[in-house]
């Protein structure tokens, strides 16, 4: 088996599409479709089943799977180990929930980038129960999470910051006038929420009930975006974490209503798998995530 195939088909897993693949890949979808055929013809097995626009594994692309992650990461061990120089190179993969990837991340990968080009990051989204189980399988090298602090026995997991959470309004909403609210408050009020699965979703609708409210009407988003620009419209309220919308409350657009905020807050960390081989890459890349933390640390004890 040919190594560029084997990391041709676990990227086709991740992404579940051809045509996704080829593009994170940079191949043509024909490259990526001929690989995955030689790979299929040397097992004499399919490896993908086609379910509308997406393909899934098969049982036998399931069992490829693990061993394909492991032939690749003693692959890249390998070529550190006998590289002379010890240059971080290879690629890196990271899962994280919107949140993160739009407003924690993107500083740190450009910076990384910067530092070592040699190294390619493929950035994955998903909701936090997911990114956990893709860690755990080895699917990707480091996810970052937000969510309440937990423990796993099988990864290592690393709180980063703890966020501040917000109740966000139009400036004239008449619940922005009060110098403080309660769950009460929101008994009446349409809620605009993030989607399933989300945990400070959970973590919020958690709390407002065990007042025993039940706002009147909740809608659901995919897009941090879109539930900023319609709360801005008048549309309701939403519950999101404090950095995602300091841009739109230092504007003048939003307004973070007045309330007591820690019983929600929830932490933003970073998982790999015990067992995990960290290469050089990965190794730089952790400690530049460890030098970001320490200035949201500080900059959170200031606000």
């Amino acid at each position: 088996m040919e190594l560029r195939h084997l990391y041709t088909f676990k990227i086709v897993a991740e992404v579940k599409g051809f045509t996704k693949a080829a593009e994170v890949l940079s191949y043509a979808q024909s490259s990526v479709t001929a690989q995955i055929q030689a790979l299929e013809e040397e097992l004499g097995t399919k490896l993908f089943d086609r379910l509308g626009k997406k393909v899934v594994l098969t049982a036998t692309g399931e069992k490829l799977l693990p061993y394909a992650l492991r032939m690749l990461e003693l692959h890249d061990a390998a070529i550190q180990e006998l590289t002379l120089n010890n240059v971080p190179a290879g690629t890196i993969t990271i899962g994280a929930p919107e949140s993160l990837a739009a407003f924690r991340l993107p500083a740190i990968i450009r910076e990384y980038t910067q530092r070592y080009p040699h190294v390619k990051i493929i950035l994955r989204p998903g909701v936090c129960w997911e990114l956990r189980g893709l860690a755990r399988s080895g699917e990707l090298d480091v996810v970052f999470l937000l969510e309440p602090e937990a423990k796993e026995h099988d990864l290592h997991i690393e709180t980063l910051v703890m966020e501040k959470m917000a109740i966000i309004a139009p400036p004239d909403h008449p619940l922005a006038l009060l110098p403080a609210i309660t769950a009460d408050d929101l008994k009446e009020e349409t809620m605009l929420h993030t989607e399933p699965g989300c945990s400070y979703r959970t973590l919020f609708e958690k709390y407002l009930n065990s007042f025993g409210v039940f706002p009147g009407t909740d809608l659901e988003f995919w897009s941090i975006e879109a539930i900023k620009n319609c709360v801005m419209s008048g549309l309701g309220l939403s519950f999101l974490p404090l950095i995602t919308v300091e841009k739109e409350i230092a504007e003048g657009k939003l307004q973070a209503l007045r309330w007591n905020d820690e019983p929600c807050r929830v932490a933003t960390q970073i998982a790999y798998h015990k067992k995990k081989w960290l290469s050089p890459a990965l190794q730089e890349f952790l400690k530049l995530v460890e030098q970001h933390a320490q200035t949201w640390n500080e900059r959170s004890r200031q606000a």
